[in-house]
């Protein structure tokens, strides 16, 4: 008996000393070996190749003051421990990346928080205002669910809470936590490029001024440098002779990509020529088209105006290339608010606002790293958008119209008196109507075999008829980029892009065409991160309210009860060994 409990001892004791060896040996191994095993069945916590690359490639710290910290709504504190982990990493992968946690309301003099809040909102982080429950009742409580990024000498805001119309809260924060990834990446990679791609507006065939692009403009130039160029039949506006050698030059595009902004004239035969050229040899274009020309100018001084085909000799090309726009107007029950007068009370004009269906706000349902988890995008008559069968390439729908929406053929006769009545539903065929398109392949030149003449004087033109692999998107609108203007004392400013200021609402129009932007021009991969989903496991609170008592009792009892039955059979099994170990003796 003594020998056997010295064997169990023993035993024990080797058990033991065994058990610590190996969590020692892992650890040594762990220290120069780094993995993790993510298990979760949507891979959240593992980092896709290209913010790793971003990372491992970081030459000095990236330092993340985050002011998310102090007593939040349950919802913050899921945002505030997803930011953590998010960081943590990205450490695991760069020493290079360094963070805090600050409460900015941790001050108790008034002034002085005051002060901390004014410094924050002028370096670029928006507040949000929070009803908090306490015993007294509710308070409210100023938050900012926000970080500034630091790199060297330069300095960004980061918007952890990504706003969305129409959204629940719990849909909010979850698309928040969902673009942590690219938002974060994102930063870093603006704060650290050190060339930065070169795009271009095009002029001279009407198209949107510097003011009325001035807020995206501005935007761009985070990631790009910005020109804007005035075509003019001039071959090299776009291209550029790059020496080989000595003895050999080609050609090749001095931008990235270009932006054709709400062109109102005619585009000739030699401008067409040198965007195609442009395209075929790997240069992007963000078109942004208005196949009918119609105002609100016009109705500011009558009550009606007319919507006619804005031709601008682009439809040929288009057609080429894969896409033909509609001479149309989209009627959209899911529109955008205008104000009328609708009377005076107290010599006082009164001002209701009425959904105007013809600037359709467009919510974003496909799940494509351009348009996933915007917010809704405002729209000014905007036309549908047909694809056409080509060979090699591909068609992407990015932005379609609610379901209630119709469309109206050109010319159309465009009456504020429509506000006036109630729509009638049955015209609206309840059909989700394409406004957005991408396009991915090899297009054609339109000029494949019919060079212009003025062209064909020159000889060494280094003329191609078909593209390498290239990308393209075309939008029926044109005011999807303009941002609205303001008059203060006479100078005239820019309010920033998707800020309508009857309303004072935010439309997603600026992600939008910086998404749109990103994904043509940039060859990281990291605006693909935007396309994953994690899946937030929320609660039916309608099954949790019906079934109230079941739930509490079934959480109270159920444990209980397992717990008894584990002793039990516990209990059971060591009555009966030591039965039979006596029986033995």
């Amino acid at each position: 008996m003594a020998n056997r409990k010295r064997n169990i001892k023993n035993n024990n004791i080797f058990q033991l000393i065994l058990s610590l060896a190996i969590i020692v040996l892992l650890n040594i191994i762990g220290s120069f070996v780094y993995t993790r095993f993510d298990l979760t069945s949507e891979k959240r916590y593992t980092l896709s190749e290209s913010t790793k690359k971003l990372l491992k490639n970081l030459d000095d710290i990236v330092y993340f003051q985050v002011y998310l910290e102090g007593e939040f709504p349950a919802g913050f504190k899921r945002l505030r421990n997803a930011t953590k982990e998010m960081l943590d990493e990205f450490r695991a992968y760069s020493n290079n990346i360094q963070y805090e946690f600050i409460n900015p309301s941790s001050c108790s003099d008034k002034n002085e928080r005051n002060d901390i809040y004014r410094l924050l909102i002028e370096r670029g982080l928006n507040p949000t205002d929070l009803q908090v429950k306490t015993n007294d009742g509710t308070s409210q409580q100023i938050i900012f669910p926000g970080a500034i990024a630091t790199y060297k000498s330069n300095e960004l805001p980061v918007h952890l809470l990504i706003s969305q119309m129409n959204m629940p809260p719990e849909e909010v924060l979850n698309n928040s936590i969902q673009g942590l990834e690219f938002n974060l990446a994102n930063t870093i990679r603006k704060l650290t490029v050190n060339i930065k791609p070169k795009i271009a507006f095009i002029e001279g065939h009407g198209e949107l001024t510097s003011l009325e692009t001035a807020d995206i403009t501005n935007a761009l130039k985070e990631y790009y440098i910005v020109d804007r160029i005035k075509i003019d039949g001039k071959l090299s506006s776009l291209t550029e002779r790059d020496n080989i050698d000595s003895l050999k030059t080609r050609i090749v595009n001095k931008y990235k990509a270009i932006i054709i902004a709400k062109p109102d004239s005619v585009f000739n035969e030699k401008d067409k020529f040198i965007i195609d050229q442009f395209i075929m040899r790997g240069g992007k274009v963000l078109w942004l088209i208005d196949p009918v020309f119609a105002s609100m100018d016009s109705l500011q001084y009558s009550e009606a105006t007319m919507g006619i085909i804005n031709n601008i000799n682009l439809e040929d090309q288009l057609f080429n290339y894969g896409v033909r726009l509609n001479t149309n107007l989209i009627m959209d029950l899911n529109a955008l608010p205008i104000p009328l007068r609708t009377g005076q009370i107290g010599g006082q004009p009164q001002i209701d606002f009425f959904p105007w269906y013809f600037f359709p706000v467009i919510t974003p349902t496909i799940e494509h790293p351009v348009v996933n988890n915007l917010n809704a995008i405002k729209t000014e008559f905007i036309s549908t958008i047909d694809t056409i069968k080509t060979s090699n390439v591909n068609k992407t729908i990015l932005l379609t119209t609610s379901k209630y929406s119709r469309t109206v053929n050109t010319p159309v006769y465009i009456n504020l008196d429509i506000l006036k009545e109630e729509p009638d539903k049955l015209l609206y065929n309840k059909q989700n109507l394409p406004v957005a398109c991408l396009l991915e392949g090899e297009f054609e030149s339109v000029f494949k075999n019919r060079i212009p003449s003025e062209i064909m004087q020159n000889k060494d033109i280094g003329f191609l008829e078909k593209s390498i692999p290239n990308k393209m998107i075309i939008v029926a609108d044109g005011d999807i980029i303009r941002n609205q203007i303001q008059n203060l004392d006479g100078k005239k400013t820019p309010l920033p892009l998707g800020y309508d200021r009857y309303t004072r609402q935010s439309f997603g129009n600026k992600e939008f065409i910086l998404n749109a932007m990103n994904f043509l021009v940039d060859n990281s991969d990291l605006i693909s991160i935007r396309s994953r989903e994690l899946k937030l496991r929320l609660l039916d609170r309608t099954k949790i309210n019906n079934n109230r008592l079941f739930w509490q009792l079934l959480n109270i009892i159920l444990p209980v009860l397992m717990i008894i039955i584990f002793g039990i059979i516990q209990s059971n099994i060591r009555k009966r060994k030591f039965t039979k170990t006596y029986e033995k003796k």
